[in-house]
């Protein structure tokens, strides 16, 4: 192995230390908790060292969102394939997505609510974004309706998934109705 990639094998697992520190303070303590200073202590690193990765805290937010969305395409791959049926599979898609964004509250805040820099709905759109909405388009696109176009549909849906984790994460809807909200929008939205 070269010199230079034994440094870039370096850079990378440096870069990977960063991100899953300010991932992990940020699910502990919010991202308020998430400073240059911090991580770099964290970390046993100068600051410099890890401003040669990162310009600054919305860039490393950017770096766990995109981190978020590969993992998030993934949970709802994994949940739809195991479903039998249009109707189980946008069941089983609106359960993983919630669950998603309530165990990994720090991570879907950096995929949406926090600024990372990214750009959304683009086409410089990061590949990580785009999939997690093919994610969801995969398995939403099969029960849009006819005449209904299914990345709109898609949109939609995913709008009432992410007020339905976003209300009841912030305490203004109670937790133990949400099986009841994924029945109904399954119900009143998905042509299954």
């Amino acid at each position: 192995m070269s010199v230079q990639e034994r440094k870039q094998r370096e850079r990378a697992v440096r870069e990977r230390l960063i991100v899953a520190t300010a991932r992990e303070l940020a699910e502990q303590q919010g991202w308020d908790a998430v400073t240059t200073r911090r991580l770099a202590e964290r970390i046993e690193y100068s600051q410099p060292v890890l401003y040669s990765h990162f310009r600054g805290k919305r860039e490393i937010i950017g770096a766990v969102a995109l981190q978020g969305a590969t993992e998030l395409a993934v949970a709802m791959r994994a949940a739809t394939s195991a479903a039998d049926g249009p109707r189980a599979r946008v069941h089983a898609l609106a359960s993983s997505y919630l669950d998603f964004a309530a165990h990994n509250p720090a991570v879907y805040d950096a995929l949406f609510q926090l600024d990372g820099g990214l750009a959304y709905a683009q086409e410089d759109t990061p590949e990580p974004l785009k999939d997690a909405f093919a994610a969801l388009l995969e398995c939403l696109g099969e029960v849009a309706g006819e005449g209904v176009e299914p990345e709109l549909f898609t949109e939609v849906f995913w709008a009432a998934l992410h007020g339905v984790a976003t209300l009841t994460r912030s305490g203004r809807l109670p937790p133990e109705e949400t099986g009841p909200r994924v029945d109904l929008l399954v119900d009143r939205l998905a042509v299954v």
